[in-house]
């Protein structure tokens, strides 16, 4: 007798780990040498394995394991249903104020990264292998291409030998010249336009976006141009997430308008106007594409920005929008003549594998991918990772994420996240390190103190 209904959801784990990294720089501190993420793991009732992963720390831990109840017994073929219940459980949190990130509130992100999708990525992984299809093939109108553009994601980065009892990994030893550089102090032009050179013979990427926020305006100005007489027919791209007042970033990106292809939050609120105000009012005084994944982070946000005109690249990371939501967001900005993108944070490549899907989604022509993958490139925890090749990163052909997960490297991640003190981001801590006493400020690069 033939079973009826799509296969059920018969176990899910919520499993924490984390991974190394560099100290990368950014206006919110300076990354330490561990970064965590909560992965997701579905069996069904076919045999079938579904993987998500997301935001890591423990509020996000919590809030996935909650979620068991609304998931384990259902069928697949009503994951909306099963997603509506999960929101329709959810409350606010007490710590939540609403502000989201327009400020690079670091310890608000959790409230702006919603854990459901990597529930969300988990079921559709499953829902494609019941279907024999992609995951892309079951988001919007369908897979649009075979590879996605992402772009070279640069940043100042530090020097670890001033923090030696953090850990950061060293690997000085490798024969591979970007992992050997990877972890080195890189604070000037001349290493910048260097990085961006390794990490084209690596990957093949010809567009770049700095990470500003980090040294004055006016310094992070320099690299940028030497980044465009070393790619003179690159798209270079600068996010200095909105450290500049009004009138500074007016100075800075006018003289770059044939420089620069877009910039992205370059002013954040200020005299007692939101971001979105601010930036409308930047866009009026500049002739530059403006990015964000800091000013429209769900509807609500994004109609006010798209009312005030304040962007003309909305950024939908599937973290923030879920899957279903970035995908009809990309269907939104094609249908208006605008852009989509995707912002990126610390990520292993199950995020990646995830990305490619997504963005094979996408309508009309995407700007190039963020990925913070190249600085995790190494640290698998999957057994075929999809490449970046020329610039543009694979799409799996293999039912669901089209990945195979490796328990071993997980579960030894797992291991990892035990043995760490804490489990959330904080930049500050590693700046100690580098200046005394420093505290975040939103409108400081963390160098300028």
């Amino acid at each position: 007798m033939t079973e009826k209904g799509t296969p059920v959801v018969t176990e899910m784990q919520v499993i924490p780990v984390a991974g190394r990294d560099s100290m990368l720089m950014t206006l919110s501190g300076a990354h330490g040498p561990f970064f965590t993420r909560n992965l997701v793991i579905l069996k069904d009732s076919a045999g079938h394995t579904g993987i998500g992963e997301i935001h890591g720390g423990d509020y996000t831990c919590e809030a996935l394991t909650s979620c068991i109840p609304l998931v384990v017994g259902k069928p697949i073929g009503m994951y909306r249903k099963i997603l509506d219940s999960i929101h329709k459980a959810s409350r606010r949190a007490k710590e939540d104020d609403g502000e989201g990130i327009q400020s690079l509130d670091i310890s608000k992100l959790k409230f702006v990264v919603k854990a459901e999708w990597a529930i969300e990525c988990a079921l559709l992984d499953l829902l494609g292998q019941y279907l024999d299809l992609p995951m892309c093939e079951l988001l919007g109108d369908g897979k649009q291409r075979d590879r996605v553009e992402t772009l070279g994601y640069l940043f100042y980065v530090s020097d670890k030998g001033k923090a030696e009892q953090l850990e950061y990994l060293d690997e000085r030893e490798s024969s591979d010249p970007w992992y050997r550089m990877r972890r080195q102090e890189m604070l000037t032009p001349e290493r910048i336009v260097e990085q961006a050179q390794v990490l084209h013979e690596k990957y093949g990427f010809r567009n770049f976006k700095l990470k500003g926020g980090v040294l004055a305006g006016a310094e992070e100005m320099e690299a940028v141009k030497a980044l465009k007489q070393a790619f003179p027919k690159g798209r270079i791209n600068i996010d200095p997430n909105g450290a500049w007042s009004l009138e500074e970033a007016i100075s800075l990106c006018r003289p770059m308008e044939g420089v620069l292809t877009y910039v992205e939050d370059p002013c954040g609120p200020e005299a007692g106007y939101s971001s979105r105000e601010v930036m409308a009012e930047f866009k009026n005084a500049v002739k530059l594409p403006v990015a964000t994944n800091m000013i429209a982070t769900d509807w609500r946000q994004f109609y006010h920005a798209a009312a005030l005109k304040s962007v003309d690249i909305v950024l939908a990371d599937p973290h923030f929008w879920g899957f279903g939501g970035s995908v009809r967001m990309a269907q939104t900005l094609n249908d208006w003549g605008l852009t989509w993108g995707s912002h990126s944070n610390n990520h292993f490549d199950i995020t990646l594998t995830a990305f490619a899907h997504v963005a094979a989604a996408a309508p009309g022509a995407p700007t190039a991918l963020d990925t913070h993958w190249i600085w995790q490139d190494g640290q698998n925890l999957l057994k075929d990772t999809p490449q970046i090749v020329d610039g543009y990163l694979q799409v799996p052909e293999k039912p669901g994420l089209g990945v195979t997960i490796d328990m071993e490297r997980v579960l030894e991640a797992n291991r990892l996240y035990k043995k760490l003190s804490t489990h959330d981001r904080d930049d500050a801590m590693a700046m100690q390190y580098l200046i005394p006493g420093w505290k975040f400020d939103s409108k400081k690069p963390c160098l300028v103190r």
